[in-house]
């Protein structure tokens, strides 16, 4: 089976390199401008009565596809890429849950954003707290490494 990706745009942010960027999305209050291109703009209808976003991009700067990672959360133990958050994966996809700020045509003001300068936007959906809040959630290896939830 084979899967075909299109952009629907281009992320604009202030993260020129992967080191400039965020561990993970919401740590950075930074704010990037999604760019959708014209022929997608018809599907951002109603977009500006929602808070928050769900965007998934392309990781296009993810050199390999190790199976295990180091999570700067608990070095140095060896995890498996799909126990983690890493960027290098073997179908590189990103999501990030970031805040609408401004709707101004086809492009979109974001604050929260992880993706670096240049990253092909895949997908946009919007946050709904009740379909995307789990009630509970086991946190595995990660359970208290981090501040939020």
């Amino acid at each position: 089976m084979e899967i075909k990706l299109k952009p629907i745009g281009i992320i604009h942010s202030p993260y020129k390199s992967r080191d400039e960027a965020p561990i993970t999305y919401g740590e950075g209050r930074e704010i990037s401008e999604i760019e959708v291109y014209p022929e997608f703009e018809e599907g951002l209808a109603d977009i500006e009565g929602f808070s928050h976003l769900v965007i998934l991009f392309f990781l296009h700067k993810s050199p390999s596809s190790p199976l295990t990672v180091y999570p700067p959360f608990d070095r140095p133990t060896p995890r498996g890429v799909f126990a983690t958050r890493a960027p290098d994966r073997p179908n590189p996809i990103g999501l990030s849950y970031v805040e609408l700020v401004e709707r101004k045509g086809r492009f979109l003001k974001v604050r929260g954003l992880d993706a670096i300068d240049g990253t092909p936007l895949i997908d946009i959906k919007p946050y709904i707290p009740a379909l995307d809040n789990i009630e509970g959630v086991r946190l595995g290896w990660a359970e208290g490494k981090f501040k939020r939830g």
